[in-house]
């Protein structure tokens, strides 16, 4: 089965403010103990979420005018220290599917991508313009279209960025390698066979 084409990303929006959130604080180190990624949407975010006792801070995340959001909005850096595949998978889980901030780590960028989450750069002042319409409106529908590399919300708009191979890969729906390799995994195994190295 194809992978689905990524052109563009719509729906609620919510506010995670802050510069250099890195992996640990998106999932702490001791939810990683896993056998699969199921069930990591929980906790994201938890030390910021919640107290020692397990009991609420206020943060945007459990604000329940941004209940059901699938758009994040942050600032630099988003996705810095350690490579953790499990900060994605929390964010995707919990019902990411497109973050816009103003610049990614690397490795967490290229776990997103090949998830299926755009994540789009974009001027720190249109960030927060859109944030503050959000909180106006959290019912507000925030459109991330990729193919045209721009945000739109309301009757306002501004520019985005991402490198060209993962808009390519987004849009054209050939974001997850291994998707790939096994959607072609009859014609890996016939060339296999033609060079020798296996049986038909």
């Amino acid at each position: 089965m194809a992978l689905a084409k990524i052109t563009q990303v719509s729906g609620t929006a919510v506010h995670v403010p802050g510069s250099d959130i890195d992996t640990d604080r998106i999932i702490p180190a001791r939810f990683m103990k896993c056998v699969t990624f199921d069930g990591l949407g929980e906790f994201a975010f938890y030390d910021v979420r919640f107290d020692k006792d397990g009991n609420p801070k206020g943060h945007p995340l459990d604000d329940p005018r941004f209940k059901g959001a699938s758009i994040l909005l942050s600032g630099s850096n988003f996705g810095c220290g350690s490579s953790r595949e499990h900060a994605p998978q929390a964010l995707y889980r919990f019902g990411f599917r497109a973050i816009i901030a103003e610049s990614f780590a690397e490795i967490f960028f290229g776990n997103c991508t090949t998830l299926g989450i755009p994540c789009v750069c974009a001027q720190g002042a249109d960030i927060a313009r859109l944030a503050a319409a959000v909180e106006s409106d959290p019912s507000l529908t925030v459109t991330v279209d990729v193919a045209a590399g721009q945000v739109r919300y309301g009757s306002e708009s501004f520019p985005v960025t991402l490198p060209s191979t993962a808009h390519d890969a987004l849009v054209s729906g050939r974001w997850d390698p291994i998707g790939e390799l096994l959607e072609a995994k009859e014609a890996i195994h016939a060339r296999m066979v033609a060079l020798g190295f296996a049986t038909a």
